[in-house]
């Protein structure tokens, strides 16, 4: 286990959601203040503001590709497309990897049949972070 997924996983576990440990774990590759990570992130959790929708975990990945790939606002012409297909790449591989993007479906929430844990989603957002944007092991 790699050193981002320790310190998600170790973030998670203090109670902060999974895109806030997300993001906070990659604080130090994004160059940005983690209490500002932290706030942006705060609403992310539990599927969007606890409506199980798209994963915190998999916001989080979109929200690291962003930060790291834009050229900021005077370059988003350059960007954007790059950006849009990253996060498309991004959002393939967590399905492919955990079965849904929709944190009602990966609890099982309906079904009764739990596709990952919170850790699980975690473990492979980061997986795909290190991979895809980083491309790290």
């Amino acid at each position: 286990m790699d050193k981002y997924t320790e310190k998600a996983l170790k973030l998670h576990s203090q109670g902060n959601n999974c895109c806030q440990s997300i993001c906070l774990a990659f604080a130090d590759k994004l160059n940005i203040d983690e209490d500002i990570l932290f706030k942006i992130s705060e609403g992310f959790g539990a599927g969007m503001g606890n409506l199980q929708g798209s994963c915190g975990a998999l916001s989080a990945a979109v929200m690291i590709a962003g930060i790291y790939n834009s050229g900021g606002k005077d370059a988003q012409v350059r960007t954007k497309s790059k950006t849009y297909r990253l996060a498309s790449q991004i959002n393939n591989q967590f399905t492919d990897l955990v079965g849904s993007m929709v944190c009602k479906e990966i609890k099982g929430v309906e079904t009764g049949q739990v596709l990952k844990s919170c850790n699980g989603c975690i473990e492979a957002a980061v997986y795909i972070i290190n991979n895809l944007i980083f491309k790290e092991n």
